[in-house]
């Protein structure tokens, strides 16, 4: 095997890092994952996700862990409102009876990390290990961490996301700003702290679009709620806007600024005291991404091709990149790994770029100034099995 008597370093402990690390300790690699995040009891925020048939699903059966999908599954976080910006709803898929984790495999940020962590071998997760930088050691590298310790790895693979501290040593491309910048809230005990929204909701998520403006919601199994509040503007805006996102009444201001003109009832999400926000401008890499390949390192998920969310496709095309790496490191049919990762690229930028291509056609439909009227017209004409 390619990866006999190797150590690998995974940077990263998100959903693909830990597929990763799962698919290569069923084939008897060394690994160890390196996360940032204190310990595994730390929050885990975003959205609900949707896993695909053919990506992400399909990395969790070649993970041996369909079963536990099912335990963990949501699907009825995938009902979904489509709204105007006072909150009138003009689609509404509530009513379908027959919603089960094969029609809508939905699951929480979570328990999707707890179920991949609990397949690991104990101690895979190297935790409170916030990568600084790497250098070269022989023919592989020495790892520094925040905390002062290091570690030596044969095979690196970046899977620290977006914001990659090891991509730079792979690529210098840049991304791109796409245009839009979103405002991310988390709730906790929504139902406490936002109960009208939360139970407008009924369990699923909103979707509201006005004025070239997005706002959506959804609940987590855990009672807390994440929303987003996107709009267009100059890169540059959080920069200088000046606004300080722990301090409520300046968020407050600038969204009845921002969004005049959206109803009040939105200020719920705003106002009350278990709230915390994170503003996150969009970018996205050029669909026509080239490196030169090593043999010592590579990288997935955003790390790669990093994307906006409007599209569901992140999380999928990172977990299928996972098993694609996997796959060609374990399968015997390549000659070196440096040979292996280079098929492995090859494929990935062009499954990267699709998604992204993909997701940036449904930006420019969702920030349009027909885009509820799109939305509601597409969801009306598809199966309700594939939302």
């Amino acid at each position: 095997m390619l990866l006999q008597d190797k150590k690998i370093a995974i940077v990263g402990a998100g959903p693909a890092g830990l597929t990763l690390a799962r698919l290569l300790q069923m084939k008897d690699a060394n690994v160890k994952v390196y996360e940032r995040d204190l310990n595994r009891n730390v929050r885990v925020q975003g959205s609900t996700l949707d896993l695909h048939e053919g990506t992400g699903l399909e990395a969790i059966q070649r993970a041996g862990l369909l079963g536990e999908f099912y335990k963990n599954h949501r699907p009825a976080a995938s009902k979904m409102l489509l709204v105007d910006s006072s909150l009138n709803i003009k689609f509404d898929d509530h009513n379908f009876a027959d919603v089960t984790a094969e029609t809508r495999p939905e699951i929480d940020r979570a328990p999707l990390r707890d179920m991949l962590l609990n397949s690991l071998f104990s101690e895979t997760v190297v935790w409170d290990s916030h990568f600084v930088g790497m250098e070269k050691r022989g023919n592989g590298w020495q790892l520094h961490f925040k905390n002062g310790t290091s570690a030596y790895a044969d095979l690196v693979i970046a899977a620290d996301g977006a914001n990659s501290k090891i991509r730079p040593y792979i690529s210098d491309l840049k991304p791109i700003y796409s245009g839009v910048t979103l405002i991310e809230g988390n709730i906790y005990e929504a139902e406490k702290n936002s109960p009208k929204l939360f139970e407008f909701a009924n369990g699923g998520k909103v979707m509201a679009f006005d004025n070239e403006q997005f706002i959506g919601y959804g609940s987590k199994g855990d009672g807390s709620i994440m929303f987003v509040a996107c709009f267009k503007c100059p890169e540059n805006w959080l920069r200088e806007s000046g606004i300080d996102f722990k301090d409520k009444a300046q968020v407050l201001a600038f969204f009845k600024k921002e969004f005049a003109g959206w109803s009040a009832e939105w200020h719920e999400f705003l106002t009350n005291d278990e709230v915390y926000f994170t503003p996150r401008p969009q970018y996205y890499f050029p669909f026509n991404q080239i490196w030169e390949t090593q043999e010592n390192l590579t990288m997935i998920g955003d790390s790669a091709h990093r994307m906006p969310p409007f599209a569901g496709e992140g999380a999928n095309v990172a977990m299928q990149d996972s098993f694609e790496l996997a796959e060609v490191l374990t399968s015997g049919k390549f000659r070196d790994i440096k040979t292996a990762i280079a098929h492995f690229e090859k494929d990935m930028v062009a499954r990267g770029a699709a998604a992204t291509q993909e997701t940036m056609e449904n930006t420019e439909r969702m920030f349009s100034e027909t885009a509820l009227e799109q939305m509601v017209s597409f969801f009306n004409s598809v199966p309700d099995s594939i939302y």
